[in-house]
C-alpha cells in the first residue's frame, strides 16, 4: 500500500490542479475559478497514490497550513493565485474529433435529441478517449463514449470554446454530428407463459356426475351383485290347495 502524502505534499498537488491545469484532469472552472470539491476529489482519487483523499484531508490542509494556496466557499474550491489558469476562449483550430461520455440510461434520449449540458453550463468535450472515459466514469461506470465530428458540427452552427490544452466546450451538439455504439438489443421475453388452468366443467342445475372409471372398474370391496338375504325375504302364505 502506498504511503499517504503529507498535508503539504497534497496541497502542492491540489494547487497545481486548481491554479494551472484543471483541464488535464477534466475539470471545468466557473467564471470565478471555482470547481466543485466533490469533482476535485474524484479527479484526485484517479491518480496513483491518491485514492485515499477525501474532504477531511482538504479540511486538514485548511487548518494546519498557514500559507495555503487555495480557498473554499461552501462546496466549491479555487486557487488563490489564478494567473496561470487557462482562459476560456474561442477555439480557432479544434481537433477534427472530440470525445465525451453520457450515462447509459440517457443514451437513447441523446441519440434522439442531441448532446446537452449536464452538470455544467456547457457540454464538456476532450481531445482524447481516455480522458473522456475518465470523466464519464465519475458519474456512471457504464458511461457511453461518443465521438463528435467537429467540422460537421461547425457547419450546423456549433461554436466551440477552448478551456485549456485538452478541454473544449459547446452549448449543444446536434444528433447527426456525433456517433456512438448501437443501442443494445432488448433480450426476448424468455419466461414461459403460465399454462392456463383447466376449468372444471360447469354442470347444469339438477344434473349429477357419473364416475365412468368407477363403473368400468368397480371396487373389489363391493360385489357387483348383492346376494339376496333369505332371512329378510318376506314369507308368503301357502295357497289353500296346498294346505
Amino acid at each position: 500500500m502506498s504511503q499517504k502524502r503529507s498535508p503539504k505534499q497534497l496541497a502542492k498537488f491540489l494547487n497545481y490542479v486548481l491554479g494551472r491545469r484543471p483541464d488535464e484532469f477534466g475539470l471545468v472552472t466557473d467564471k470565478e475559478g471555482f470547481v466543485k470539491i466533490k469533482d476535485l476529489i474524484k479527479a484526485a482519487n484517479e491518480e496513483a497514490g491518491l485514492k485515499y483523499v477525501c474532504r477531511s484531508h482538504i479540511n486538514e490542509i485548511m487548518i494546519t497550513l498557514p500559507n495555503r494556496e487555495f480557498e473554499i466557499a461552501d462546496n466549491f474550491i479555487r486557487a488563490i493565485n489564478r494567473e496561470h489558469l487557462p482562459k476560456q476562449s474561442f477555439a480557432l483550430d479544434p481537433p477534427k474529433l472530440l470525445y465525451t461520455c453520457v450515462r447509459m440510461k440517457a443514451y437513447p434520449h441523446v441519440l434522439d435529441k442531441g448532446i446537452m449540458p449536464t452538470g455544467y453550463s456547457k457540454v464538456v468535450l476532450v481531445s482524447t478517449r481516455d480522458l473522456a472515459y475518465r470523466i464519464g466514469k465519475r458519474s456512471d461506470h457504464a458511461a457511453v463514449l461518443l465521438t463528435v465530428q467537429v467540422n460537421h458540427s461547425e457547419e450546423k452552427g456549433v461554436v466551440f470554446f477552448q478551456a485549456g490544452e485538452s478541454l473544449f466546450l459547446a452549448d449543444y451538439i446536434p444528433p447527426d454530428c456525433f456517433s456512438g455504439p448501437p443501442l443494445p438489443k432488448e433480450l426476448p421475453h424468455t419466461r414461459k407463459a403460465d399454462k392456463p388452468k383447466k376449468e372444471s366443467a360447469k354442470m347444469p342445475a339438477g344434473s349429477f356426475f357419473i364416475d365412468l372409471e368407477e363403473k368400468m372398474h368397480p371396487s373389489k370391496s363391493e360385489p357387483t351383485h348383492k346376494k339376496r338375504n333369505k332371512k329378510n325375504k318376506p314369507s308368503r302364505e301357502r295357497p289353500p290347495w296346498r294346505r
